[in-house]
């Protein structure tokens, strides 16, 4: 069995505790390999195709690292917070061995969580196009660059036609993202059973533009206006694509491939909602 541990290298207590893990999982006859810390950029991330397990020790953001690490792989991926809101993690760091034990025995709840792919066309400063594919987990956001103009772009779904606006930009979720991004900009909090997508307009100059759902099977397009140029940046799960480049096209739609996030019940979904944005605990 081999495991792969996730640290916020950020967080000195994060990483501690990821080495007493180590030492404990190695122990027990089990292999251990850690995720590249990005500021060693000549160490590349393991391959997860001999993985069995993924331990995120974070918040949500290093949550999403793992996602990305493992891609589609089918690794589940079990998070233990360290983080400010920690809304898909599974405990604390009080409950670390516990959890990683449960984790183990294939004791937790596997909630399948969808994905977007996205395939985002540039122009590079020469005006050579060219192609990024990224798998999120949270979200596409299309915003404003430093200059703070306003963008102009087409809005459409499966070939259908949306709506032409301007606004500070848009944000493409899954049901997993629906509390991030797109819950700020004015969204609604949808259940991971979701298969679609969550389209939200951020800042539209406009009181009828709304928040939207899709079905599975849709393809969500956004073509920047030509005719108006601005800086724009794009972001997949808050990871810059084509940093530099103009961007003139976006494409989402659902991945071929699902995250496994494990937890100990099937509804902690609606126990974190209520945490995390209706105040239970503190009405305690």
């Amino acid at each position: 069995m081999k495991v792969l541990i996730v640290p916020n290298y950020a967080r000195d207590d994060a990483i501690e505790d990821a080495s007493k893990l180590q030492r404990w999982l190695e122990g027990e006859g089990i292999d251990v390999v850690w995720v590249k810390d990005n500021r060693q950029t000549q160490v590349s991330d393991p391959d997860p195709s001999d993985l069995d397990l993924a331990i995120s020790l974070g918040g949500d953001g290093t949550i999403l690292r793992a996602a990305r690490t493992v891609g589609y792989s089918g690794v589940p991926i079990v998070g233990i917070s360290y983080g400010h809101l920690g809304f898909l993690t599974c405990s604390g760091p009080e409950d670390l061995f516990p959890t990683v034990c449960d984790a183990l025995a294939g004791e937790l709840h596997a909630s399948r969580r969808a994905t977007i792919d996205i395939t985002a066309q540039f122009d590079d400063e020469q005006g050579v196009p060219f192609e990024v594919k990224k798998m999120a987990l949270n979200d596409l956001a299309l915003s404003h660059g430093s200059h703070g103009d306003v963008i102009s772009f087409e809005v459409s779904v499966s070939g259908n036609h949306i709506d032409k606006l301007r606004g500070d930009g848009f944000v493409v979720s899954t049901a997993t993202g629906s509390t991030g991004y797109a819950l700020a900009a004015g969204g609604p909090i949808v259940t991971p059973e979701f298969g679609g997508m969550v389209c939200v307009p951020v800042a539209p100059h406009t009181i009828m533009a709304r928040a939207f759902l899709t079905a599975p099977s849709d393809v969500v397009e956004i073509g920047i206006d030509p005719e108006r140029p601005v800086e724009t940046c794009v972001f997949a799960d808050g990871q810059p694509l084509g940093r530099g480049a103009r961007l003139t096209h976006v494409a989402c739609k659902r991945g071929r491939g699902d995250v496994i996030l494990l937890d100990y019940r099937a509804q902690s979904f609606y126990g974190s909602v209520s945490r995390v944005f209706y105040g239970k605990a503190r009405m305690r």
